[in-house]
């Protein structure tokens, strides 16, 4: 199964965003995950395209944009240009998913859905074959260094065995508190797809960081 950590640039120094980067990526990070927030679908206001397009320019690594917003499809054709490769986006923040997902793969992203905590997943049952990303939050999204929601481990598992009923091969994100003691149940659970933010780019060594949450999936115990 494919493992793979997405490094969270919410928590990059933006100062030392090239050296960041750079870092994570050859620690072994294979995406790098841009959390893009509104103020009003979350409580808090970040990133947008003129980031995705400055990150391009240092990176060639997939660039995995997780929309916190309303209405997301506005969104598409800009942050398809500015160089995003996935586009997430929550469904209750929309009300056309399956046109939305149609429309990112057309403009040749791939296209995620995003679950709260409260969200089931009976929200993506309809649509699994337009998906090629299901991301499970661990926290309630909004704000960076929140700790893993226990509860969690079970949706993960729960969307596994939802993927592999339909025969999906899309990618089982988690975003929310991963960090070296959380990071194997959640892979234990199913999921091969782990943003983390505080615990790489709040390392001293991000590199270092990337292969230690790596191991934990990795080595027998």
């Amino acid at each position: 199964m494919t493992l793979r950590i997405a490094p969270s640039v919410l928590s990059a120094d933006l100062g030392r965003l090239r050296e960041q980067v750079d870092a994570a990526v050859a620690g072994g990070a294979e995406w790098i995950h841009v959390d893009v927030m509104d103020g009003r679908f979350v409580p808090n206001l970040t990133f947008g395209a003129p980031l995705i397009r400055s990150l391009r320019k240092i990176t060639d690594v997939p660039l995995d944009v997780h929309l916190m917003v309303i209405e997301p499809e506005r969104y598409i054709a800009e942050y398809a240009d500015a160089g995003a490769n996935v586009f997430t986006f929550h469904p209750e923040a929309t009300v056309h998913a399956h046109r939305h997902l149609q429309e990112i793969r057309h403009r040749g992203m791939q296209a995620g859905l995003a679950l709260n905590p409260s969200t089931p997943l009976s929200a993506v049952e309809e649509i699994v074959g337009n998906l090629d990303l299901l991301l499970v939050m661990a926290v309630n999204p909004g704000f960076g260094g929140q700790s893993y929601l226990p509860a969690s481990t079970d949706k993960i598992r729960r969307a596994r065995e939802l993927l592999d009923r339909r025969r999906s091969p899309a990618a089982l994100e988690v975003d929310g508190g991963i960090t070296q003691e959380t990071i194997r149940d959640a892979w234990r659970a199913g999921a091969d797809t782990f943003v983390a933010g505080n615990a790489v780019f709040g390392a001293k060594d991000p590199g270092a960081a990337v292969r230690a949450l790596l191991k934990q999936c990795t080595e027998q115990v």
